[in-house]
């Protein structure tokens, strides 16, 4: 009884988190500083522990895969929101296309640099436990990761991103839902919480509930991620940061706020092989349909067929986000994710900060590719790993 009243008192206030959000979104009242933060972070907040609950309960339904890339692209809604916005408005006024590659580089490496990591250090601090062992269903997403990296590598080279580019890489998205749909549905493990609350009541009774709770989340961080990478870009402003890197780093850092959320809250419950398939699968999300929207949007504002051209700094912002992106899938190609592992692409991704000039982008780039190339010989069972993913990916992972 007292683990039932826990449960709806961590459900109310993630639904009251949500609806003073939505009502002060709908009311439109100004609001001043710190409230401009604080009150739609607390909307997204709200929105990242109802979502971990949809997710679970849904996995009574669906693979668990499938609910984790629908979570994941709930998640990813906020990025997808803004980038498209910059593409567009670049289609009009090309002075925003540095921009929109901007908000993609800066979210896809934050996702790796800060995300990944977090989840390794948070499970370690709550079971002891220095490795993860991540689930053999979630080969597909990293098997759909590789080949988007490995794609991505023709976009700096060529210094565009084209239509075919948006074929290409919608299509590895498209595959990848395929396949995690087709996975079978085993019984999940309900620790308790809202999602248990629910797992008992009559099948049609808990759908309407379980698309209700993805809906609420869904549209309270909708609503509340731009407010909220807004009133976060403001205060830099107030600082004298630069703008391409306020679009680089501190838009993705709001906009990137739910994921993080539900990974870092998933490790917690000591599940860190589903925190981890979450930030996965949402960096499948945004190294394949994001990227693949942007010269949509890009040339259905210019009227035009012609690419999203890049200058020298995307460029080399773009190759270093693939670099981090390869070496990372090697490092997770064997299904364990040790802590060490973890701290180096913390390590890796926090000092590029400390080296302003351009040309650590390409030495950080070649440490990247360097270290990928050094884990791949050295570590036999990454190689192992390496070959099993093509091999098991397409059977559903198993």
């Amino acid at each position: 009884m007292k683990e039932h009243l826990r449960s709806w008192a961590f459900l109310v206030a993630a639904s009251l988190f949500c609806a003073q959000w939505l009502l002060l979104w709908a009311v439109k009242l100004p609001l001043p500083f710190p409230a401009d933060i604080l009150l739609p972070g607390l909307g997204v907040l709200g929105a990242a522990f109802m979502l971990t609950w949809a997710a679970e309960l849904a996995q009574m339904e669906v693979s668990k895969g499938l609910a984790i890339a629908l979570l994941a692209l709930i998640t990813v809604l906020p990025e997808y929101t803004v980038d498209i916005y910059l593409a567009w408005t670049a289609g009009k006024n090309p002075i925003y296309t540095p921009l929109a590659t901007a908000n993609m580089t800066g979210a896809n490496r934050l996702l790796i640099g800060a995300g990944w990591a977090a989840v390794g250090v948070f499970y370690w601090l709550k079971s002891g436990k220095k490795e993860i062992s991540i689930a053999k269903n979630h080969r597909v997403e990293i098997f759909a990761l590789l080949l988007a990296t490995l794609y991505s590598f023709l976009i700096p080279i060529k210094g565009n991103i084209a239509l075919y580019d948006s074929a290409v890489l919608i299509a590895i998205y498209g595959v990848y839902v395929y396949k995690t749909s087709k996975a079978g549905i085993t019984e999940p493990e309900l620790e308790g919480g809202p999602a248990e609350l629910f797992s008992a009541t009559p099948r049609n009774q808990r759908l309407v509930i379980n698309i209700f709770m993805f809906l609420l989340s869904g549209l309270t961080i909708f609503l509340a991620a731009k407010p909220f990478a807004e009133g976060l870009i403001s205060g830099g402003q107030k600082l004298g940061i630069e703008k391409f890197l306020l679009i680089q780093w501190i838009a993705p850092l709001a906009s990137e706020a739910p994921e993080f959320i539900v990974a870092i809250i998933f490790a917690l419950r000591m599940k860190g092989s589903e925190g981890l398939g979450i930030l996965v699968s949402s960096k499948v999300n945004q190294w394949t349909l994001l990227v693949g929207m942007l010269p949509i949007a890009f040339s259905l504002s210019a009227r035009s067929l012609a690419p999203m051209h890049m200058d020298t700094r995307q460029v080399e912002e773009l190759l270093l986000t693939s670099a981090q992106s390869l070496f990372a899938l090697i490092v997770l190609a064997n299904l364990r994710f040790s802590l060490i592992e973890a701290l180096t692409l913390f390590v890796l991704f926090a000092t590029q900060f400390f080296f302003t000039d351009p040309t650590f982008r390409l030495v950080y780039s070649g440490v990247y590719i360097l270290l990928a190339a050094m884990l791949f010989i050295v570590s036999k069972q990454n190689r192992t790993g390496l070959k099993e993913l093509f091999t098991a990916a397409w059977s559903g992972g198993n």
